[in-house]
């Protein structure tokens, strides 16, 4: 039997659980600063798989791919451009032996580095560079593609039509927001999640949402002013275990598993369909992450059984 479509899946109102950091774990198991993180889906790749079989081991009812920066204007960078449908294929297939028959991979795809408004990229070549990386990651294995730490619309909106046009694939596209001194929400290039979602949602988005940038707390909010704008659409959610401080000239995030946790109620209330970490979250805050979704769910039959 097919598995479902994870649009199909969240449409009977379930809540799941994606995965954590990849950056973070693969720093742990030897990367090293310089080195190509994508690589290592070749040259390391029993290590990628276990970081993709740990988090679904944790609970994760999905999890991504070693390819945030699989594309052919990050790997220039080194020397390795001509190997993007090899790291992208095995990338893939190492979180779809992970992830079985029965789990969701959802294929990382980040941004370039280009910028549109400076002129240094067209929409062209955004296009047939993220349709690059998403038809390999379909021969993979993948589900979906996650389009994520999106800024820029532009760039998304291409990254979205290229993968939904030249795959069978679904797509989810997420922002990342910052809170400005005004108390709101807005990308580095200015948008508010309105607008960057609306313009993900005319792409052909299936699932949006946000990731980065932010701890569940100020998730939340996010959630929240999506929702309010969007009532029908499915919400992914990948927050950060806090906001990153510096501690002995080392990035750190203070959030811990139980602390991170303690907010998805909240998070699930404001409308979040899909919950998930990303920078500094671990397997144990994705099985925190888990109890805390279950928790919520029984806590919930009981209350309507009481009315």
């Amino acid at each position: 039997m097919a598995k479902q479509k994870i649009t199909d899946v969240l449409k009977t109102g379930k809540i799941l659980v994606s995965d954590g950091a990849w950056g973070t774990f693969l720093y742990q198991k030897g990367l090293n600063a310089g080195d190509c993180p994508d690589e290592w889906s070749l040259t390391h790749y029993d290590e990628v798989k276990y970081i993709a079989q740990s988090y679904i081991d944790a609970g994760a009812d999905m999890v991504e791919t070693n390819t945030f920066g699989a594309n052919r204007f990050k790997l220039q960078h080194f020397g390795l451009h001509d190997k993007v449908a090899a790291i992208n294929e095995a990338a893939a297939r190492a979180s779809r032996e992970a992830a079985g028959d029965d789990k969701y991979v959802i294929a990382s795809i980040g941004p370039t580095g280009k910028m549109l408004l400076m002129g240094d990229v067209t929409e062209e070549e955004f296009y047939d560079c993220f349709r690059e990386q998403a038809v390999a990651l379909e021969k993979g294995g993948a589900d979906a593609i996650c389009i994520e730490t999106m800024s820029d619309a532009g760039e998304a909106v291409q990254a979205i039509k290229a993968a939904k046009e030249n795959t069978n694939l679904e797509i989810i596209s997420t922002f990342t927001f910052d809170k400005t001194l005004q108390g709101d929400y807005r990308t580095m290039m200015g948008l508010t999640p309105s607008e960057a979602i609306l313009a993900a949602l005319d792409a052909g988005a299936d699932v949006i949402g946000t990731n980065c940038g932010n701890g569940m707390e100020r998730m939340i909010d996010v959630v929240k002013e999506i929702r309010a704008e969007f009532p029908e659409t499915f919400i992914l959610v990948h927050a950060n275990a806090g906001l990153p401080l510096l501690v002995d000239g080392a990035e750190t995030f203070p959030e811990t598993p139980e602390i991170m946790a303690s907010f998805v109620p909240a998070l699930l209330e404001a409308g979040a369909n899909i919950v998930g970490g990303c920078c500094g979250t671990t397997p144990a805050h994705i099985k925190a992450i888990r109890e805390a979704i279950e928790k919520y769910g029984t806590d919930r039959f009981f209350i309507s059984l009481s009315h």
